[in-house]
């Protein structure tokens, strides 16, 4: 992801809600549920009238009453969406599970810790899907559901280039509610959404906010042979999301499911050294998730289109009205891959793929994953010194 100031924390693996310690069960901390002792008051205060709850408190002197609440007659905006979040959830928190994992740590002392997540139920076969990085490494990956019921879960498929996996449990398909997929492609910003999962481990919870943005990117780490992968088309959000909400469904106001939340940006940790919400979550969209998930439901692991290039954003200059200001230039060539084997050379502009006009590199890995697969012909359309040339491509696999 691309900014102009300094880069805050980025916490992407951490969205896992930790443990102390093997056994350990989540709770709620300790200041929920107590009871708030109410104010003794003065023997000033005992003389004074309380108004009651319905009625505006009486004003003070040289000032026009304030009512506390919203009258009646201009109540039925607030009322029709509260009734829409209360129906909402209702629906939606039966989808949604609470993932408990166990890993078996190395080194001096090694033994096991414990973990949380989120996770939302795909079919009435019991696959259900979260993040790669909420049961990456995990021995023992438990499953409870809205009504307490809990059951063990195996792994079926995990991806970790758009940080997907899903898991299945054997329980009876009365047990399973499945999500409505959408389509992320209709997003915009400013959408209203919500998001269900289990910050911090408190089971059922529920944030709202909206689309901040779209087309974000998430880069995952690569090697030094390999570019890293640029998981594109990523959803901004600023819905509450915390440690623990991994792997959670993000929701559209009907009910839909349009992303997986997967990361936060931030400068703020809790007490334990946590990475808090700032207003700044990211979820991987639904169209990836339907393009992935099936894959990993199919073989247990996802193939993904592969060029073999680093691409770069165009940096025009502005005494050259005629040059080329939008596509994805070549600054590297991955030796023996397939942009090389095409001909491509560093300093290529690519300005369309299959046809498609190319806006920037982050448009052109999200068209060539969303409608190529490995092994494709793609036709690049290319400007080389000043000219334009059609290169067509066979696509690669992305190395694992």
């Amino acid at each position: 992801m691309k900014h102009n100031r300094p880069l805050l924390s980025l916490a992407l693996a951490l969205m896992l809600a930790p443990m102390l310690a093997c056994g350990v069960t989540l709770r709620a901390p300790d200041f929920l549920g107590r009871g708030v002792a109410a104010a003794t008051p003065s023997a000033g205060d005992a003389a004074r009238p309380i108004a009651p709850a319905d009625q505006p408190a009486a004003p003070s002197a040289g000032f026009a009453p304030t009512p506390t609440a919203i009258p009646d007659a201009e109540r039925g905006q607030v009322d029709q969406e509260e009734r829409l979040l209360v129906n909402l959830y209702q629906r939606l928190n039966p989808s949604v599970v609470f993932i408990q994992v166990t890993m078996t740590t190395t080194g001096r002392g090694g033994g096991t810790v414990s973990g949380s997540g989120s996770g939302f139920v795909l079919d009435t076969k019991g696959n259900i899907a979260t993040n790669n990085h909420v049961i990456a490494g995990a021995t023992q990956i438990g499953v409870r559901f809205s009504d307490g019921t809990t059951a063990k879960a195996t792994l079926v498929g995990a991806d970790t280039y758009s940080d997907l996996a899903v898991i299945k449990v054997d329980v009876p398909a009365s047990q399973l509610v499945p999500v409505v997929l959408g389509d992320s492609s209709t997003l915009r910003a400013g959408q209203k959404v919500l998001a269900l999962g289990n910050p911090f481990g408190l089971e059922g919870s529920m944030t709202t906010g909206i689309v901040s943005a779209i087309g974000r990117t998430l880069t995952e780490g690569g090697t030094a042979t390999t570019p890293g992968f640029s998981n594109p088309e990523i959803i901004q959000t600023d819905a509450a999301i915390n440690p623990g909400n991994s792997g959670g469904p993000l929701f559209d106001y009907r009910g839909r499911v349009v992303g997986v939340n997967s990361a936060i940006r931030t400068t703020s940790t809790t007490a334990g050294s946590q990475p808090a919400n700032s207003g700044v979550g990211f979820a991987v969209p639904v169209n990836t998730v339907k393009r992935v998930i099936p894959q990993l439901m199919g073989g247990g692991q996802a193939r993904y289109p592969y060029l073999g290039v680093s691409l770069s954003a165009i940096n025009a200059p502005s005494d050259q009205p005629n040059a080329i200001k939008a596509g994805a230039q070549v600054s590297n060539l991955v030796a023996g891959e397939a942009a090389e084997r095409a001909g491509l050379k560093v300093g290529d502009i690519i300005t369309a793929f299959n046809g498609q006009a190319v806006k920037d590199p982050d448009a052109m890995i999200a068209l060539m994953l969303a409608t190529t697969m490995p092994g494709d012909v793609a036709t690049l359309s290319v400007s080389r010194g000043g000219k334009m040339q059609d290169i067509k491509v066979t696509l690669g696999e992305r190395p694992r």
